[in-house]
């Protein structure tokens, strides 16, 4: 009956291969994390210019101040 090399192989052999796949993935953790920050970097950046924006800091002042006003 035939063997399979992948299922007659040792635990050496076994260790280099998971080995040769956890580095090939080497780095994706990294580059995941600096997409992320430059996501949060352009949402804060057009968070800016949207605060710039006279007629939407109106906007908010008076909801703040509507939330901060007790009514009686």
């Amino acid at each position: 009956m035939p063997t399979n090399d992948r299922l007659s192989a040792g635990p050496r052999a076994i260790l280099t291969r998971v080995r040769t796949r956890l580095r090939d993935e080497e780095g994706a953790a990294t580059a995941e994390y600096a997409i992320a920050t430059m996501a949060a970097v352009a949402f804060a950046g057009l968070l800016v210019v949207i605060m710039q924006s006279d007629e939407v800091r109106e906007l908010l002042e008076n909801i703040i101040r509507t939330a901060l006003t007790l009514d009686e």
